[in-house]
């Protein structure tokens, strides 16, 4: 059976001082409900002294939140450990976890305080915080710039003074992987009482190493990991609690090592706490960010075409995700081409698949993706040499907005030969010419995206606008170009109307 390692998550505490990641009390609720279902072992619930807020939440996790433990940051100070217990007085799982700085730098500049000071008041608190609660976490902050048998020291006493659980921070990302991973192995070795307490880390992630010194230490034995989700914390961050998770989820055969963690709720926990503290997921994050199982090189496109294992290590079913993603691009392969135009339906011939590759190409180099829309484009247009007769032409427009008038537009359009016109009112200058034409045209399609994009540089640039139309389940792209981009607009709109007049009249073809 594997050895455990706890995951304490401080997303809701440390992973709050990101700037900007504040979260009131019923977005903390949230956020705990979802670590609970994710399964984590300690959610540190917040820093109940600090605020009124911070002591509600915790309050509120504590006693609201079945199943992990729910703990509070509190200072080696009586008001801290005061506050702590009243906040946890009554909930199910309780834990404090209280702190003072272990290195001479911090106990000289910060604290003034003199080790034997520190150490007197480490051991009252944690007696204190025993006197109210049976599991009690202790750090000694600055761990990693801590003289060592001073360290020991301070660790066996807080230990005998009844801390379950001591951990040790990395405070300022200074160590490196081998060094703390020996830090850990020297507290095993030379705490004779380290037997009655778990090992935790707290590592920050100053210079890119947080994962690696928390992973260091794990193999050393540490027992408990601190971390946060997508690996927010005080400045750039805290270990990654989805790239710990998974390295032991992933890496079993060599670490032996396992979480209780529900790994399919990682991306779902990802995007709430994305979406609450408005701190967004980088594309190349580890795990849940975007690219993290998208393929647009074509050796790799078609090594996981043949085997998905050949390019990745772990399944996107397995962190939440659907499926992997194939993007369409000028890396892409001929293998992972063909395969798309499968999927979309058509099944080309060697002559015909290389002259819808090449036209591909090409558009791939002036395109960052190529969209399926796009590939249907280069079949019909390249391959299959549709004419696509124009039902509908734009003749001419006005539209007039600003702060104190009704954005209105008048749209005039040929229509089977025939010229009509049509006013339309609308959020905006391109809603309104919008509606004229759907008044025009009696469109029933639903519009499932517009973009804008510039095709030239400077504010006399040529702009490029791309509609997605649905309408009976035919899915079309309309592209429209133009220096004024309500016009555009008004040319991307009838384009894809157009299109997807011609898809209608195919389907009545095959019906008859």
């Amino acid at each position: 059976m594997a050895d455990k390692v706890r995951i304490f998550d401080t997303t809701l505490r440390d992973g709050e001082q990101s700037p900007g990641a504040s979260m009131n009390v019923e977005e903390k609720l949230r956020v705990a409900g979802q670590l609970a279902r994710l399964g984590v072992d300690v959610i540190e619930a917040g820093f109940a002294f600090s605020s009124p807020g911070d002591f509600e939440a915790v309050r509120r996790i504590a006693h609201e939140i079945e199943g992990p433990v729910v703990c509070s940051l509190a200072r080696a100070k009586p008001e801290d450990i005061e506050a702590a217990w009243n906040a946890l007085k009554g909930a199910p799982r309780p834990r404090i976890h209280t702190f003072i700085s272990t290195s001479d730098i911090h106990l000289g500049y910060q604290f003034r305080l003199t080790r034997e000071e520190a150490l007197e008041r480490a051991v009252e608190m944690v007696r204190m915080a025993k006197g109210y609660v049976d599991d009690v976490e202790f750090s000694p902050m600055d761990a990693s710039r801590t003289e060592l048998a001073y360290l020991y020291e301070v660790i066996e006493a807080v230990i005998e003074a009844g801390a379950t659980t001591v951990n040790i921070p990395d405070t300022v990302g200074y160590a490196l992987p081998q060094q703390f991973g020996e830090l850990i192995k020297g507290i095993r070795d030379n705490v004779p009482n380290i037997d009655r307490a778990v090992i935790s880390v707290h590592c920050h992630n100053d210079l890119g190493l947080a994962v690696a010194n928390s992973l260091s230490a794990v193999i050393n034995g540490a027992r408990q990991v601190e971390c946060t989700v997508n690996g927010i914390g005080e400045r750039a961050g805290n270990a990654s609690l989805e790239e710990i998770v998974m390295i032991i989820k992933t890496r079993k055969d060599l670490l032996g090592l396992d979480t209780s963690v529900v790994t399919e709720q990682l991306y779902p926990t990802s995007r709430l706490v994305s979406g609450i503290t408005g701190i967004m997921v980088q594309p190349n994050k580890a795990i849940v960010g975007d690219n993290a199982f998208a393929h647009e090189s074509g050796i790799h496109q078609d090594g996981l075409l043949k085997e998905k294992t050949t390019y990745e290590i772990m399944s996107p079913e397995s962190v939440g995700l659907q499926q992997s993603t194939l993007v369409l691009g000028k890396h892409s392969g001929r293998h992972a081409f063909k395969t798309r135009l499968k999927e979309l339906g058509y099944e080309l011939g060697d002559d015909e698949l290389n002259k819808a590759f090449e036209r591909f190409k090409r558009l791939a180099d002036k395109k960052k993706e190529v969209f399926d829309e796009d590939i249907e484009a280069i079949v019909q247009d390249e391959v299959l040499r549709i004419e696509m007769p124009d039902k509908y032409r734009l003749v001419k427009l006005s539209a007039s907005s600003g702060t104190e008038v009704q954005p209105r537009a008048v749209v005039e359009m040929e229509v089977d030969g025939k010229v009509l016109e049509e006013e339309g009112v609308g959020d905006g200058p391109v809603d309104a010419v919008f509606k004229a034409i759907s008044s025009i045209t009696g469109t029933k399609s639903r519009l499932l995206r517009y973009s804008v994009s510039a095709i030239t540089g400077g504010t006399d640039a040529q702009g490029e606008v791309s509609v997605r139309l649905e309408e009976d389940g035919h899915v079309v792209l309309g592209r429209g170009a133009h220096t004024d981009i309500i016009v555009a607009s008004a040319k991307a709109y009838i384009n894809a109307l157009n299109r997807l007049e011609y898809k209608k009249q195919e389907t009545r073809e095959r019906l008859v």
